[in-house]
């Protein structure tokens, strides 16, 4: 659930110092020092981060099936090889020694993780109702991740799953450690949380 990310007084306050143009009156500014403060202000308020691939060319999508590969992994598994050219195998083989060993991956799942867990600020929370056997009420295990801002409250987590649980929430529970959690409770990264309410979902 993101929200569309505003521009703040602190934002603006940070690309001036960045610009070394907090002393310096605007109207003052020349053509190179209001660029270099607009630039300064775009990278903090909103970061971004490219990640292109080949997915566009109408031959990738015949690439499916031929080989089994999960984001983020160090390697990938031939499937049929009979579908591949030779040429198409070298570079495969390339890939696999130009790229996956030497960097570990392709790097689209760290950019992610970088945009979103970095950038974006945001931690994976994975809420349950049942909180010995990390089910909800359909007995799906850890059925759910949350991705919540930094800062995030107990409270807010039960908002996010359903008003109800939000509008009569007593408390949580830290699913690890078994201990009861106030609605002010700030939520960590990987928290596995059971919510406790008067009126469930």
């Amino acid at each position: 659930m993101f929200r569309y990310r505003t521009i703040t007084k602190i934002h603006v306050i940070e690309a001036l110092r960045k610009s070394k143009l907090e002393s310096s009156k605007p109207s003052s500014w020349r053509s190179e020092e209001l660029l270099l403060f607009v630039k300064n202000l775009r990278k903090i308020a909103k970061p971004t981060i490219i990640v292109a691939n080949k997915v566009d060319l109408s031959i990738a999508e015949d690439n499916k099936g031929v080989i089994k590969y999960i984001p983020g992994d160090p390697d990938f598994k031939i499937l049929d090889s009979s579908k591949l050219t030779t040429r198409e195998r070298k570079g495969l083989e390339y890939i696999r020694e130009k790229v996956l060993k030497k960097w570990g991956s392709t790097g689209v799942q760290q950019a992610i993780n970088k945009a979103v867990l970095e950038k974006l600020s945001m931690i994976a929370i994975y809420p349950v109702e049942d909180p010995i056997k990390l089910t909800d009420h359909k007995g799906n295990v850890l059925p759910d991740v949350y991705l919540v801002r930094k800062g995030t409250t107990a409270r807010e987590l039960a908002y996010k799953i359903h008003t109800d649980l939000g509008k009569t929430f007593l408390y949580a529970i830290d699913v690890r450690t078994k201990r009861r959690l106030g609605e002010d409770y700030v939520l960590k990264d990987n928290d596995v949380i059971s919510i406790v309410a008067a009126k469930g979902r």
